[in-house]
Parts: structure tokens; C-alpha cells; sequence
């Protein structure tokens, strides 16, 4: 087993995009686009790409789009739960259709109306976080009022789990899309025994069957895999190592007041001893005066 010692930061695309966001997949993309939205395309060749770069998120380009059959399908991929993904998916779909109305020369001041691809967004989520297979993330669920009605924006992403085991259907459907989890939960299972993430990655490779289609295309790629998987790896730890902090930080806050339950209720229940007692001073003392008077008498 070998230990790591250094963070490649040269790569900045995510393993899934660099698969299925890549003009030499154009087969593998037309597979997947079928798959989640049940269709039948055959033509690869009609599929135009159009990456985003450094759009809304820090730097780190991870996300892809593509017109086919007059919608503009904006595809990303997350190894961590964001509920935010319809406010950034706004800001991507408008820089997409500036795009494109320039490219079409339209004027958007015309008196015509300008006719645009329809949107299509989806989110493809690989986390270790539990989720449905499929879930709707809708921007409305970030606005700060709500009103009787329907508000007048709404940005609608649909979310698939795309984890080894989860959404079986589409995966059957789309091989590369089901050998990807499959590479992916296989590198998790070997590092979990504790294997660098470069000998998951080989012992993964290794461990593939003789059918899985991926296989070339890592290996001819390994340098950008290694240097993907280990961002992504990087960025999953850190988000394990928070919630590990926070678990520990909630675990000590839960102790504490625990202890200071206990606390109250003993000060309660001395409190009502003490209350107890001295109503029976108090009798007492009453008896003991009759007594005196029954003695003076």
C-alpha cells in the first residue's frame, strides 16, 4: 500500500465530464441523454458541445451542455449535496442563451419573438450523502417570501443518484453511465481498506471486466484521471472530515446540555426539598407554640 503525499491541483475538470463532456464520446453522450430522458437518438454526429468555464463556481470547471433536437441539455456533476444547484443553474442557462442569441444574431429588442432551445437540467449526484434516486431541487425553494400563486421565475433540476446500485433503469440504459459507478464504488471500496487512491484507481482497473467500456479510454487518459479523482477524493475527505467536526461539535453540545438537564432537575429537586422542609419547620413550629400556650395555661 502507498501513501499519498502531495495534492495534484492541475486538474480542474471532474472525472464525469471529462468522460461523458468530451467530443470523443460523443457515442457515450448520446447514450446518456437517451437514458434519462427516453429517447432513441442514433446520430452522435448532431450533438454540439458547449463547455462552461469558470461559471459561478470558483474557479473549478465542471459542467457541460449540449443542443440536440432543439433543447439545450446543461449537464453537471456533484460528489457533494447542494441544494443551490437551480440558483447556479440560472446563472449558467443565461450565459448559455446570450450565447446563443448571439450566435444566431437575433435581436432581443425586436418586435419578432426569439425562439430558444428549451432547457433541460440535470444534476448527477455521486455523493456519500443519502438521496432519492430522483428528486426536483426548484429555485423557489431559496425565495425569501412566498406568495399565494406561482412565483414569476422558476428554475426546475432534476437530480439523479447516479451511485452504483441507484437508479437501476438508467443505468441499464446507459453502460458507460453504470460502468462509471461502478469504477467509482469500486476505488471507495479499496480505499476504505485503506489503499492509496492511486492503487484503488489501478486495483479498480484490474478488477474490470473484460466488457467494461471505460477501460481504454481511463487508461489512454491516466495522467488527467489520476489528477481528476484526486481533486475529487480531496474535496470529498474535506467534506467527510466537516461533518465528522460538526458530528463531534453536535455529540458535545447534545453532552453538555444533557449535563445541564441533570443539573436543573437536581437544583429542581433540592429546591423542592428545601420548599418541602420548610413547610415542615413551619408545622412544627405551630405544633410547638400550641404546646407552649397548653404549658403557660
Amino acid at each position: 500500500m502507498q501513501k499519498e503525499t502531495h495534492v495534484n491541483t492541475n486538474y480542474k475538470d471532474r472525472l464525469f465530464i471529462f468522460i461523458f463532456g468530451n467530443e470523443e464520446n460523443r457515442e457515450w453522450t448520446l447514450s446518456l441523454y437517451n437514458a434519462i430522458n427516453g429517447s432513441h437518438y442514433t446520430d452522435a454526429s448532431q450533438i454540439r458541445f458547449n463547455t462552461l468555464e469558470n461559471a459561478l463556481y470558483v474557479g473549478i470547471k465542471n459542467d457541460t451542455s449540449f443542443l440536440i433536437s432543439g433543447t439545450i441539455n446543461l449537464y453537471e456533476h456533484q460528489s457533494t449535496y447542494n441544494p443551490n444547484m437551480p440558483l447556479r443553474f440560472l446563472g449558467y442557462i443565461s450565459e448559455l442563451f446570450s450565447s446563443y442569441i448571439k450566435e444566431s444574431n437575433s435581436n432581443i429588442y425586436g418586435s419578432r419573438i426569439i425562439k430558444i432551445p428549451t432547457p433541460k437540467l440535470v444534476v448527477f449526484y455521486n455523493g456519500l450523502d443519502e438521496t432519492e434516486d430522483e428528486s426536483i431541487l426548484k429555485l423557489s425553494d431559496s425565495f425569501i417570501r412566498s406568495f399565494d400563486g406561482e412565483p414569476d421565475i422558476e428554475i426546475r433540476v432534476r437530480m439523479l443518484n447516479v451511485n452504483y446500485g441507484r437508479n437501476v433503469g438508467i443505468m441499464n440504459s446507459c453502460k458507460p453511465l453504470r460502468d462509471y459507478a461502478w469504477f467509482i464504488d469500486t476505488i471507495r471500496r479499496y480505499q476504505a481498506e485503506e489503499y492509496s487512491l492511486s492503487e484503488a484507481t489501478r486495483l479498480a482497473l484490474a478488477e474490470s471486466s473484460d466488457d467494461f467500456i471505460l477501460k481504454s479510454f481511463l487508461e489512454k487518459n491516466k495522467a488527467e484521471v489520476d489528477g481528476m479523482l484526486l481533486d475529487l477524493y480531496t474535496e470529498e475527505n474535506f467534506h467527510k472530515m466537516y461533518k465528522a467536526d460538526i458530528a463531534r461539535e453536535k455529540e458535545k453540545a447534545d453532552a453538555a446540555e444533557a449535563h445541564a438537564k441533570k443539573v436543573e432537575a437536581r437544583a429542581n429537586a433540592i429546591e423542592a426539598r428545601a420548599d418541602a422542609l420548610e413547610a415542615e419547620n413551619k408545622k412544627l413550629q405551630e405544633e410547638l407554640k400550641k404546646l407552649r400556650e397548653q404549658i403557660s395555661q
